[in-house]
């Protein structure tokens, strides 16, 4: 099992940056492929990025390519996403995932394990 837990969201202003953490527990987090996705209200959750244990292969939406950083420290069991130049439309629930899969993936269901979440908030 592993225990994933997300934290640095909150309520911001449209053009600020924001970075998000996930930290791991429970098995060597080193094994997996981490990811992050979102889900604003009334929406499907969607695919941001993900990389792999030692960042070698990392894969973006393209729609976040340029605007969104996603990193890891696996000494520190964490997983990182920078934000910048917030808008509105970025307003949604964020969530890491793990999985085992060695090539980062875009599917939700790939994922075995995921965070609760943490609410992004842009105002305008």
């Amino acid at each position: 099992q592993v225990q994933l837990v997300e934290s640095g969201g909150g309520l911001v202003q449209a053009g600020v940056s924001l970075r998000l953490s996930c930290t791991a527990s429970g098995r060597t987090f080193s094994d997996y492929t981490m990811a992050w996705f979102r889900q604003a209200p009334g929406k499907t959750r969607e695919f941001l990025a993900a990389l792999t244990w030692d960042g070698g292969i990392i894969d973006y939406k393209d729609s976040v390519k340029g605007r969104f950083t996603i990193s890891r420290d696996n000494a520190k069991n964490t997983v990182y996403l920078q934000m910048n130049n917030l808008t509105p439309e970025d307003t949604a629930v964020y969530y890491c995932a793990a999985t085992r899969y060695i090539s980062p993936s875009g599917r939700s269901n790939d994922y075995d394990y995921w965070g609760q979440g943490t609410q992004v908030t842009v105002s305008s």
